[in-house]
């Protein structure tokens, strides 16, 4: 067994897959075409349920099953309107695993998932929440830092790995967030990491459906231009955006304003208004990455922008991190002064 083999044995044993690489969830992206031909590639997609209508992410789930015998997961976003309902149709439908995101999930629903077959997984911030997760049912945890594209924690990834992954071995720890070389994996391997989840890598693939021009604003940007949306005073509590500057970041801000003053006069609940700002995303999101609307959309892209410049097949980016993680693997021997 190589020494790569060995790192990510733990995580390719959780997830079945023929590597520990999660394709995270990406709204808009990740549908049952794109994570079937990541599953089937070998690595482990996510379905994107966000905002769906119930029968759709039924639609959805029976799709992916009809083109990858592949494992699979469905991410369910905890704050979403129809959250339960679509909770519901993921246990129902049977699905392998379920990934929550958005907030914390209830032990109830952690519960739910399980007693349906599936493993769960959920993102964890702190090691007091990695903990209280471990301790309501999940299975694994995800650690995904600030560096990460759409909606991000305020913890940067190197923090998190010394908060959670150097305290946390209970269950598999899957780590994300600013990562776009074989190199840096093979590093968060050592680090202890069961392996790795990638979003903004993922979109410059042949298989990923989004707009041409959704790939070229890709290759073109810099780390620097993936700026995290800033908030407008604190009535809103509204989760932070990293996406590619534009118009629509600048609409953005207008909106939060015109929310709170709104807010001031009573016209909407908090609840509405955070409903205003979702719905803002959902519709930003789907401008840029169907319509290729690149001023006024959302380009939520990761800091690892700056670091991927072509698109290739998705079975050639997935050789291309494994050969870069084995080189950097020799190089750590080498630094060591140990040759096996």
């Amino acid at each position: 067994m190589s020494q790569l083999d060995s790192l990510w044995k733990k995580g390719k044993d959780f997830l079945g897959s023929e590597v520990p690489i999660i394709a995270g969830a990406m709204t808009w992206i990740s549908d049952s075409s794109f994570v079937s031909a990541v599953s089937n590639a070998g690595a482990f997609g996510c379905l994107a349920a966000g905002n769906m209508e119930p029968a759709r992410l039924k639609d959805e789930i029976r799709r992916t099953r009809d083109l990858t015998d592949r494992p699979f997961a469905v991410n369910l976003i905890t704050i979403a309107p129809n959250y339960r309902e679509l909770l519901d149709i993921a246990v129902r439908s049977g699905v392998p695993f379920v990934v929550f995101g958005g907030s914390f999930p209830r032990k109830p629903e952690i519960r739910k998932a399980k007693e349906n077959g599936a493993k769960v997984m959920a993102f964890a911030p702190t090691e007091s929440l990695a903990e209280h997760l471990i301790q309501s049912g999940v299975d694994a945890l995800i650690l995904e830092g600030s560096e990460a594209g759409g909606h991000i924690g305020p913890v940067s990834l190197s923090i998190l790995l010394q908060q959670v992954l150097f305290k946390v071995d209970r269950v598999p720890v899957f780590v994300a967030g600013g990562i776009a070389t074989g190199a840096y994996m093979a590093h968060l391997l050592l680090m202890g990491a069961a392996g790795i989840q990638m979003g903004t890598y993922f979109v410059l693939t042949e298989e990923c459906g989004v707009h041409p021009r959704f790939k070229e604003a890709f290759i073109r940007a810099q780390a620097r231009d993936a700026v995290a949306t800033p908030s407008v005073g604190s009535e809103l509590k509204v989760v932070a955006v990293r996406a590619l500057r534009n118009k629509g970041l600048d609409a953005f801000l207008e909106l939060q304003v015109d929310l709170i003053q709104q807010r001031k006069r009573k016209e909407i609940s908090h609840e509405e208004a955070q409903h205003c700002v979702e719905k803002f995303w959902v519709g930003a999101l789907r401008r840029a990455v169907v319509d290729g609307d690149l001023e006024t959309g959302s380009l939520m892209s990761g800091q690892s922008v700056g670091l991927v410049n072509r698109v290739l097949p998705l079975r050639e980016a997935l050789d291309l991190l494994i050969g870069e993680a084995g080189k950097e693997l020799d190089k750590v021997r080498e630094r060591m002064g140990t040759t096996s």
